[in-house]
Parts: C-alpha cells; structure tokens; sequence
C-alpha cells in the first residue's frame, strides 16, 4: 500500500509522452527539402507578400506581358515548321494559284505552315497579332508612366529600360514580318537596304555586311533568323526580366487616395488575391489574341506571292508601329544635302530612318533626367500625380504624340490622296506644315487646359462642391449652396508637389560665408528651364488659405443671418406702426 507521498513522486517522475510528428503532405515535403538545400522560402515568401494597388490603367503593362508570352509560346511552333533559307524551289502545295512556281524556302514553308499544317494558320496569326498587341500595349504603358511621372525617382533607370524595350520590340517585330520572304516583307528588306546604304560614308559598308554582298543575296533571311529567333528574344527577355525586378524592388507606384502614402503600398498581395486575378486576365488576354486570330485575317502572304526584286506591291504600308519612319521619308525634302570636303552627303533619307528612331527613343530616355535637374527634387516619389497637375509634362507629352500622329499619317499620304481626290504634293505639304504648327499649338492649348483644371480643383478645396441646390436671400439674390470635401478628397487634390520658377542666383546659392555667388552659365540656364516650367502654375491650397476661406465664408453666412434679422425686425416695427394708425 503505497503513501500520498510516494503517489505524488510517481506523478513527477512519469515519462512525458511522445508526440507523434505533424503529417504533412507531398508538395509540403518537396518544399521543405529544396528550401533546406537552396534557403529559397525567405524569397518566396517575399513575393507572395509582395502588396500591388488595384487600378485599370496598370492592367495596360499587364496586357504587354501576357501578350509578349502568347508571341513567344506561338513563335516556339513556327520554329520547329519555318525554313530560313532562300535556296529555289518549285511550290506544289495546296494553294492552287502559286503552283509550279519558282519559290524561295523560306516562303515555301511559310505556305506549308499556312496551308498544310494542322493548325498552323490560326498560329501564325496569333503570333502576328500579338506582336502587334505587345507593342501596342508597351507604347500605351509608357504614355501612362509618362503622364503620371512614374519615371522619377527612383524609377528613372527603369524607365529607360522601358524605352529600350519598345525600341528592341520594334526590331524584333520588322525582323519577323521580313522572314516569309514574300513580296511585302521583300520590299521592306529592300527599304531597309536603302536605309543603310543612306547612312554617311560608311551606308555601303553596313550594307554589304548584312546582306553578304550586294542585294538581295541569300544570306538575309538565316541572319534575320538568327536574330529574330534567338539573339533579340533572349535580349527582350533579359531587359523584360530587369524591368520587372526593378518593379518589384522599388515598390508598385500607386495613385493618390485616403491611406496612400509614399511609404505604404495599398492593394492586394501576390498570394491568392493578385495572383487569381493576374492568371484570369492572361487568359482573357490570350483568348481575345485568339478570337482575333480566328475571325480577322492579316498578312495574307500567298495573296502577295513571292518577293521579286523586279517587283513592288502597290500601296504597300509597313506595320502601324514603323509608320512614323516611313511617314518621315516622305515629309523630307528631296533636295537635303550638302558638299563637305569634296564630297556629296545627301540627307533625303538618313534623318527619316536610321537617325529617327534613336533620337526620338532618345528624346524620351532623357527626358527624367532633365526633369528632376529642373526641379532640383532629390525625394523619392512612389505616388503618382494626376496629369493635370504636371501641366508643362503634359503639354509637351502631347506636342510630342502630335509629331507622331503626323508622322504616322503621312506614310498614307498617297493613300489618302487616291481615296480623298486630292494631289499628294497637297497633302505632303499640308502634313509638313502640321508637324511644324501642330505641336506648338498643341502644347498650349493642353497647358492652358491642364492649369483649368487645378484652378477648378483650387476652388472646390476652397468653397466646397457645387451641390444642385439654389438658395434665395431676403434680399431677391440667388446662389447656389456648396458642400464642405471631407478630409480625404480635400487632402487628394493639395498632395502634389508645388514647384516655382527660380531665378539664377537663388540657384547659385551663397558660399560659406553667406556671400551671394556668381550664376554659373548652367544656372542661368536652369533658371530659365524652371520659367518655362513653373513660370503659369496654380499654387495647391495651403492651410492658412482654407481657414481664411473657411473664415470669410463664416463671416458671409453671419452677415446674411444679420440682414434677415433686420430685415424682420423692420417688417414687424412696419406692421406695428400701421395697427397705431388704425
């Protein structure tokens, strides 16, 4: 008969149970194993919890990606059917019209792919359209990043990695419609020949290294091959892949809104919100890519028949996206050349071809830069602002889209004078003008617009909105009642950045002893700069501001309240009066 005592020491001393270990399921243990070997789940685990704000307009890069992926998936099956050779052969396929005759290989199996093959039809269009779509997309995605100044700080190294992505996608895009070799794309290849033989002294040269020798020769479809297959897609998708980190390392910008600020991310994380959505949308887009394929037919080869030097399609365009260049060739003069040194250097083609598409690529990738040297502001900026309040931005984003508008229009410019009666030297002349007058005027009409719009939103902050509601005071006035912004609308249109024009010794700065110093050349210059900025701007409502309207407003309505008042106080000494007299 054991004690309580001895009870109580079996109690302390009995073994603890064992715990059975947590079951876990296959692709838990896959997980566990590779993160024990490769310390993975740290970056995952980033990314899953990486937050991104929900707007429509983002969905625009989204469109460029999911695109870029279809072009890339759909160019995967041409590869394994497309013969890049220019080597002769007889068609004797199933397109009747083109039977027995004298073909190159690579149109020859253009036409397989097309006629013969399951499916293979549907596939080259789509990687047609997509393309089109990922070029589209990439152009309207830096319009948005332009417009809204994500491109400062710390984004201005990815914004010129966008710009070099568009220009690569360019190239890649020409490259591709090139490779069918038929008599579209052939009079392109010539077209572009021309281009390079246009460049100064060393045209020729170019020339014969790309082709092997004079033209057309037999090598310029393998090397376009090797370059639209392997050299520019592995390029695009390593610029692509830097963009995107970039994105992720520097935090997705956002627009301005209550809880918004530049060091918060308002959104949705990766995991499961964003990612469901993202995936839904790529399939939306590839089946948009598809339905298009399906139902609109576009780069009919076999109606255009194999390429012959001898040969030009008539009222042969050039995909949308190189129309400007084509556009700008035919707005040139025909007589733009100098002597130099002895020697003839004729600029009718050089300026609109080979230098046009660097220098405008250029423009914009500089564009930042010269921007926050204006500005002088070093922050880091992860809002965005609304168009309106970067009125000068806009003005000339927009004289910029209007040059290429005009640019874009002119390469129809025979097109439109057949359709339109009209001599083409007409319309020439009309487009020259236009891309020397339309810009400017368009700037100033889109600043004008862009300060109409702060001072409408200068007023709203200051008296409220307008509410529909007519108020009529004893004295016979009418107006119209305003209601007071909450907080976060008032705080939403007073966030942006309000800069001023500087003169050129408030640039200059005094030295360490407070004596003013000398503007340097490029003071004067920024100082100039920041006039042509800053000099028309809507000042944003300080707080000091709104109380004193806030005040007046007060004042007004006691007043009014006064005169009611007296006014009542006259009506019954009135009524008084006449009971006195009766």
């Amino acid at each position: 008969m054991s004690t309580a005592a001895e009870s109580r020491t079996a109690r302390t001393t009995r073994p603890a149970p064992v715990v059975a270990p947590t079951q876990r399921g296959p692709i838990q243990n896959v997980a566990t194993w590779v993160d024990a070997r490769t310390g993975g789940a740290g970056f995952t685990r980033y990314l899953m919890r990486k937050v991104f704000p929900d707007h429509w307009s983002f969905m625009i890069g989204e469109i460029a990606m999911y695109s870029m992926v279809v072009c890339l998936v759909s160019g995967v099956f041409l590869t394994m059917w497309f013969v890049p050779s220019m080597a002769h052969t007889v068609y004797e396929g199933d397109y009747e019209p083109l039977r027995g005759i004298g073909i190159s290989e690579a149109y020859n199996s253009s036409l397989a792919i097309s006629f013969d093959i399951k499916g293979g039809l549907l596939m080259r269009q789509i990687h047609h359209w997509a393309a089109l779509i990922f070029i589209v997309a990439i152009m309207l995605h830096a319009l948005r990043v332009f417009f809204t100044g994500a491109f400062r700080k710390p984004r201005e190294i990815n914004w010129v990695i966008g710009c070099m992505l568009s220009m690569i996608a360019i190239f890649e895009g020409f490259m591709g419609y090139s490779l069918p070799d038929d008599l579209l794309s052939g009079t392109g290849v010539r077209a572009m020949q021309g281009f390079l033989m246009s460049a100064p002294i060393v045209g020729t040269y170019l020339s014969y290294m790309l082709f092997g020798g004079g033209f057309p020769g037999e090598m310029i479809i393998p090397r376009f091959y090797a370059f639209h297959v392997l050299i520019i897609p592995a390029i695009l998708v390593g610029v692509f892949a830097a963009h995107i980190i970039l994105v992720a390392v520097h935090k997705h910008t956002q627009y301005p809104g209550p809880g918004r600020t530049n060091d918060n991310v308002v959104g949705f994380r990766v995991m499961p919100v964003y990612a469901a959505k993202a995936g839904g949308f790529f399939f939306i887009v590839f089946g948009l890519i598809v339905l298009i394929s399906a139902l609109v037919t576009i780069n009919p080869i076999w109606a255009y028949g194999p390429y012959e030097p001898t040969q030009v399609t008539a009222g042969s365009q050039p995909d949308w996206y190189m129309g400007f260049a084509d556009g700008a060739l035919r707005l040139l003069p025909g007589s733009f050349e100098f002597v130099l040194f002895d020697r003839t250097f004729s600029m009718n083609i050089f300026p609109g071809s080979l230098f046009l598409i660097p220098f405008m690529y250029g423009i914009a990738m500089v564009y930042p830069f010269l921007e926050a040297w204006v500005t002088g502001d070093d922050r880091e900026h992860h809002l965005l602002q609304y168009p309106y309040n970067a009125p000068v931005r806009a003005g000339l984003g927009a004289a910029f889209f209007t040059v290429y508008l005009v640019l874009w229009a002119a390469a129809g410019n025979d097109i439109m004078a057949i359709k339109l009666g009209l001599s083409i030297n007409d319309v020439t002349n009309v487009l020259r003008a236009l891309f020397f007058i339309g810009p400017v005027v368009v700037f100033f009409v889109v600043k004008r617009i862009c300060l109409s719009l702060q001072r409408r939103d200068r007023d709203k902050v200051l008296h409220g909105r307008e509410s529909g509601r007519i108020v009529r005071t004893p004295e016979g006035r009418f107006f119209e009642a305003h209601e007071e912004l909450s907080d976060y609308e008032r705080w939403n249109l007073v966030q942006h950045p309000d800069y001023r024009a500087l003169t050129a010794e408030e640039i200059a700065g005094t030295d360490e002893n407070g004596v003013q110093r000398d503007p340097s050349f490029m003071d004067k210059a920024r100082a100039r700069m920041t006039s042509f900025f800053f000099e028309d701007r809507i000042p944003a409502v300080t707080p000091a501001e709104l109380a004193e309207a806030h005040a007046d407003e007060h004042h007004a309505h006691d007043h009014h309240l006064a005169v009611q008042a007296q006014n009542e106080v006259a009506v019954v000494e009135e009524s008084l009066q006449g009971q006195k007299r009766h």
